[in-house]
């Protein structure tokens, strides 16, 4: 199929994106970025959006930047900007680690770290770590800018709480610890489809003890967030079969689980167990 009539703007600067997306917005005017989620979902007609505001020659939005405390990603920037570590900080290896699972290598060199996050697809990966990491996504509207905690920002099944006439400009993620550790496992059934379930987490180690455990489950629930159970159950422990597992099995008990006509409950709830503990393990090679 192809899409329905639309017409496509392409401002120059951020303000004339903001001018236009203000006055299409009424009309369903969408962002365009990469465009890997909302083209097809266009060419189905799954969405009908009479106006797409181009912002790829937008300057400014397309930064990775850093000031020591956060790591600061554009608009325009592409998955594949991290098939390489962009920071001098365990951050940058995360994000590496986490790149090679978004999607297929055609799909990373066009489609965009905040476009993912505009998404809000439960199973994507840079959901799941905005949501362990705790980042804040920056809002920008003619009405001003603000930041929006990630906790805050993601409301459901492709559903954020971003204003229709607002555009995610830019996501800070906190630099981690120098010593931080981190793994990261996601299943899905073949090599580039939709994650069924994933796990990212982080933890510092504190006299032989895990301290600052952060557990984040995707794919699972229509929203990915922290597992505070899982992280209590590694806190003030040695990394160890018997924590790692615990930790999995408080994650696979706290999460409500999406079902679907090919999966139950009950499967979702024994993949967050295996990515969760698989996920720990990672993190101590």
């Amino acid at each position: 199929m192809k899409p329905a009539a639309f017409v496509r703007h392409v401002p120059k600067t951020l303000d004339e994106a903001l001018k236009i997306l203000a006055r299409v917005a009424p009309q369903d005017g969408r962002v365009l970025a990469g465009g890997q989620s909302l083209v097809p979902i266009m060419a189905f007609r799954l969405a009908k959006p009479a106006h797409l505001v181009d912002i790829n020659e937008v300057e400014g939005l397309d930064k990775i930047a850093h000031d020591g405390k956060t790591l600061d990603i554009g608009a325009r920037v592409r998955h594949a900007a991290f098939h390489k570590s962009v920071v001098d900080n365990p951050l940058g290896a995360l994000l590496s680690e986490v790149a090679r699972h978004v999607a297929h290598y055609p799909i990373r060199m066009r489609g965009t770290f905040c476009g993912s996050l505009a998404h809000a697809d439960p199973a994507s990966e840079w959901c799941l770590v905005a949501a362990t990491l705790d980042a804040t996504m920056v809002a920008k509207s003619m009405r001003g800018a603000r930041a929006i905690a990630a906790k805050d920002f993601f409301a459901g099944i492709m559903a954020t709480t971003l204003a229709e006439d607002e555009l995610l400009a830019e996501v800070r993620l906190p630099l981690l610890a120098r010593d931080a550790r981190f793994g990261f496992n996601e299943f899905n059934r073949r090599a580039g489809d939709f994650a069924m379930s994933a796990a990212l987490v982080t933890y510092t180690l504190q006299d032989g003890k895990i301290g600052g455990a952060r557990v984040g489950v995707g794919g699972a629930e229509p929203c990915p967030r922290r597992i505070a159970e899982a992280e209590a159950a590694l806190n003030g422990k040695a990394p160890s079969d018997a924590a790692f597992r615990a930790a999995a099995e408080a994650a696979a008990h706290a999460v409500e689980p999406l079902e679907d006509h090919q999966t139950t409950g009950e499967y979702r709830r024994d993949l967050v167990r295996a990515v969760v503990r698989r996920a720990l393990e990672q993190s101590t090679q």
